[in-house]
């Protein structure tokens, strides 16, 4: 029996963690790595203690504000977000670390992944920013997309199909 190479462990975490997620519109997952070792991890969704879209319906819905639009008007952060989040909540350093993630990130989340020093940045499906990738290239950091089917967990609640929220 062969052992699971650990890109491809990392990845099916991140959909893992994406499972978490209380957007209607799209779940995303990611894992911060330094060293084989898990540092922290985000979902996307609204901020701890605030109804969540699942409760409330989703704003950018409401408002037909399109895919990759007016990222300010959501109740929402970004799984990247997240993951700086509770890695800064829990005194954890990731400078040199790599990024798991489900999506590539959006502009925004990249600007704060080169702040925090994010070296590489591993992503299963593609997000169309042009200025999000234009900007991590200039910083140095590396991005690969990562070719991979997200696994079928029997069992699990909903499955872990693979399949995300459009928007």
């Amino acid at each position: 029996m062969q052992r699971l190479p650990w890109p491809d462990y990392f990845m099916n975490i991140t959909y893992l963690v994406s499972e978490r997620s209380t957007c209607t519109r799209r779940r995303v997952g990611a894992v911060a790595v330094k060293d084989k070792r898990i540092l922290a991890t985000g979902y996307n969704g609204a901020p701890a203690g605030v109804p969540h879209c699942l409760e409330v319906g989703c704003l950018r819905e409401q408002l037909g504000i399109p895919s990759g639009q007016r990222h300010e008007i959501c109740r929402g952060l970004h799984a990247e977000q997240n993951v700086i989040i509770q890695a800064a909540v829990h005194g954890i350093n990731i400078q040199g670390a790599e990024l798991y993630c489900t999506t590539h990130p959006c502009v925004l989340c990249s600007k704060m992944l080169i702040n925090c020093g994010i070296r590489r940045i591993y992503y299963a499906e593609d997000y169309p920013d042009d200025l999000a990738t234009a900007m991590l290239r200039e910083a140095g950091v590396t991005v690969e997309q990562f070719p991979f089917t997200p696994p079928r967990i029997s069992g699990m609640p909903g499955g872990m199909s693979g399949e995300k929220r459009h928007d």
